[in-house]
């Protein structure tokens, strides 16, 4: 290719790719959730059991991801496993319901997360115009530095990464040496919400979430073939190993009922220790919120990429510039999109709620789509080399799907119990991809596409 335009190269180390992987995973979910699921399970055991069985249910799902990502080592990861198993229109409706409503509503939520929190170490104006405008200043900082070239982006999600890793490290030194415990943790014979299993696993599901936007990065990885597969399973482990450290930490110092009881564990905590803990956790969410919204503009950009590579009517889309070394369309349309969904919610007091709830069931249907592609690629593609072979097939692809399969089913029933206006935009739009996918010539790349 000439001119500006040129292909991503494989500059992304195996430490990169696991700062992706936790710099994605790690949340504010870990802060904000906690308390929740503590009120709906009964004792410290089943707290600890629930968030060892998540770390379970992502690394099924890694490995299944792992045999995926080193098979097609492509950029766009779901898109291309979609289009191999499925064909175009599938693939497309992916990346039009990602680049709509999807990645943009999770990009938006996060931001919120990140403006609630700076807004307390440095307010800005009071009520909502100040959360929104440190939310639409994230997205365009960050967009900005990815549209610089992917060595700023890598950069930048591994210092995030390091410094957000350390800093729950410190939590837990804190919450395990350093603060005097109020009580030991009680075991209650009812939670406080009731012993609901099932959205303790929703809340926990959607903490571990963001492992698999490592595959979008595929043709970025160096020595695919081990290194894909390396990240994955370091970087899903080392999660577990984090969120389980750190609700010890929480039940140690604040008593299972203190942790139930709390708005803000990590904040509770550290003023045990020092007054002005709460300014510290706010700053460390800041960090872990930047380093989420770092890595999910880094690696979503890259869908849209893909997508302009194999389809005619996106091409423009498909450009990698050589002098930045980005995919700098699919970065500014992205921010675009993620910003409209920042100020068009942005004056409803539930912003992140009314976006995770408009994004869910999307996301998890064709997530569920993935899992099954595995089988379908299994039977048609058989004479494929695979960088990597799922242990235990086809019984952990089947857990993989079922585990889907829960998710989905639950997000649908708890977008339904929450209606809102934004589900009629959201059929809408479908609606449009689904019209537009007829009529969409291919640019003549799409072979790589094709099942052999």
């Amino acid at each position: 290719m000439t001119g500006l335009h040129a292909t991503p190269k494989p500059q992304l180390t195996l430490f990169d790719s696991v700062c992706i992987i936790l710099g994605i995973v790690i949340g504010a979910g870990i802060y904000e959730t906690t308390p929740l699921i503590a009120q709906s399970v009964p004792d410290t055991r089943w707290l600890i059991g629930a968030w060892i069985a998540g770390g379970l249910v992502s690394l099924i799902g890694a490995v299944c991801y792992a045999e995926l990502a080193t098979t097609y080592p492509y950029e766009g990861g779901d898109y291309v496993f979609l289009t191999r198993a499925y064909g175009r229109r599938t693939g497309f409706l992916f990346t039009w319901a990602g680049f709509w409503m999807v990645r943009p509503a999770n990009i938006g939520a996060i931001a919120y997360i990140f403006a609630r929190y700076a807004s307390e170490v440095w307010p800005l104006s009071p009520g909502d115009d100040g959360l929104m405008a440190y939310a639409i200043v994230a997205v365009i900082v960050l967009t900005l530095v990815n549209m610089c070239g992917v060595r700023p982006g890598k950069w930048t999600q591994n210092l995030v990464t390091v410094s957000k890793v350390l800093g729950l490290l410190l939590i837990v030194v804190i919450g395990m040496f350093l603060v005097v415990p109020r009580s030991a943790a009680p075991v209650h014979d009812l939670p406080v919400n009731g012993f609901d299993l099932e959205f303790a696993m929703i809340l926990i599901l959607f903490t571990y979430g963001g492992w698999s936007n490592i595959s979008y990065v595929a043709a970025e990885v160096r020595h695919p073939g081990k290194n894909i597969l390396r990240s994955l399973l370091i970087g899903t482990l080392l999660v577990t190993l984090i969120y389980i450290a750190i609700n010890l930490a929480f039940v140690w110092s604040l008593g299972f009922a203190g942790l139930a009881a709390s708005t803000s564990a990590a904040a509770d905590m550290v003023s045990l220790f020092h007054a002005s803990g709460a300014v510290f956790i706010s700053i460390l969410i800041c960090i872990t919120c930047i380093g989420n919204l770092n890595g999910m503009i880094l690696t979503d950009a890259r869908i849209y990429y893909a997508l302009g590579q194999d389809h005619r009517l996106y091409r423009w889309l498909g450009t990698w510039n050589r002098q930045l070394d980005a995919p700098v369309w699919a970065l500014v349309l992205q921010a675009a999109v993620s910003l409209v969904l920042i100020i068009g919610l942005g004056g409803y007091g539930d912003a992140f709620q009314r976006l995770v709830i408009f994004s869910a069931p999307l996301h998890w249907f064709f997530f569920l789509l993935v899992a099954m592609s595995l089988v379908i690629l299994r039977i048609k593609d058989p004479h494929v080399r695979r960088g990597y072979a799922v242990p235990g097939y086809p019984f952990i692809p089947v857990l993989f799907c079922l585990s889907a399969l829960f998710m989905l089913y639950a997000s649908l029933t708890y977008a339904w119990e929450h209606k809102h206006p934004e589900a009629y935009w959201m059929l809408a739009a479908m609606l449009a991809g689904v019209l537009l996918s007829f009529y969409d010539p291919p640019a003549g790349n799409g072979e790589r596409l094709t099942p052999s």
